[in-house]
């Protein structure tokens, strides 16, 4: 078993595997000597992060770990078919990407071969004149490749419906909102979950560890929003919500830029907004944020202030679910 971190330092045949998973990814450590977690690997490793959407801290935590895994598949690979645990990899997204772009609707390009890509899989199967198996092999990527290079260039039909499903205007009464937290910000989320039930929206609160359990918890409930905090050590106010290669949730930057121009005020630093791939936006189906805040006992201190700019902006949203200007 791999023993995380791994980081700036270590050696042993860990960071041996670890380099050439990078080089694999097309982030080859250049120079780095080998089993030898050095300057170049810490570097190669935070280029990747950086273009995965993930915190870019050269540390190979578990996170980190399995997305270097999964940039090893190429659709092709091997053969696709719904399992448990389900599979997960470059192979799957570009699977869905592709379906999209010629409609067939399996929703986000999330990497996570779950029962509506293949539900798509078998309806492009199906009129295709294949067979409908559900089974993504050599043949069925040869249909996908050559009806791709046919389909010419546009959102693809995921980005249309995900639009679609926000563009309706909806009082904050009709939210069903999930708000959660990552260690160390529990009062700031229960103070934001009171005041969003004060003002009449339905409000799940989960403080799960794992991120996985959040997403599954904000998805049962069938949330209209995920609302999520992470603690940070450092002066930080990132707010991130999904994005990968070709796709953006649309509702979720549009939150995010709400939370962007009502947190501004109450926060010592100037909030970023960046499209990411972290666990918790990549699974739940709904818009969602992670608001990443630091140092802690700042943000506890802002508490008052901070919920009120929350709510203000989850009934912003709920008045202007598309996406607003950024300046």
């Amino acid at each position: 078993m791999t023993p995380f971190p791994l980081k700036r330092g270590q050696r042993g045949e860990p960071i041996r595997d670890l380099q050439r998973r990078l080089g694999a990814a097309g982030y080859s450590p250049d120079g780095a000597e080998a089993s030898s977690f050095c300057a170049s690997t810490e570097a190669a490793l935070t280029q990747f992060q950086e273009a995965r959407g993930l915190h870019a801290d050269g540390v190979c935590d578990e996170q980190s770990w399995l997305a270097i895994v999964e940039a090893g598949w190429n659709l092709g690979d091997r053969l696709l078919v719904l399992s448990a645990p389900q599979l997960r990899g470059d192979d799957v997204e570009d699977l869905q990407r592709a379906l999209n772009h010629v409609g067939f609707d399996c929703g986000r390009p999330d990497g996570i071969l779950g029962p509506a890509t293949i539900r798509a899989l078998v309806d492009f199967q199906r009129n295709s004149g294949m067979d409908a198996d559900g089974i993504c092999g050599r043949k069925t990527v040869h249909m996908l490749e050559v009806l791709r290079r046919q389909s010419g260039s546009g959102p693809g039909v995921a980005s249309v419906r995900e639009t679609e499903s926000v563009r309706m205007t909806t009082s904050l009464h009709s939210l069903r909102i999930v708000v959660g937290q990552f260690g160390g910000l529990s009062s700031l989320a229960r103070s934001v979950a009171r005041a969003l039930r004060q003002q009449g929206a339905t409000v799940m609160s989960t403080d799960e560890y794992d991120a996985a359990a959040q997403a599954a918890a904000a998805n049962r409930f069938g949330a209209t929003l995920y609302i999520g905090f992470e603690a940070r050590s450092n002066v930080c106010a990132d707010i991130a919500y999904f994005a990968v290669p070709a796709f953006e949730s649309v509702g979720g930057r549009s939150l995010g830029t709400h939370l962007l121009h009502r947190l501004g005020p109450a926060l010592p630093v100037e909030p970023t907004l960046r499209g990411m791939r972290l666990p918790v936006l990549r699974e739940t189906r709904m818009p969602a944020v992670l608001c990443a805040l630091g140092p802690v006992r700042d943000v506890v201190d802002a508490t008052g202030v901070l919920t009120a700019a929350v709510v203000d902006a989850a009934r912003s949203w709920g008045d202007a679910p598309l996406p607003v200007p950024t300046d």
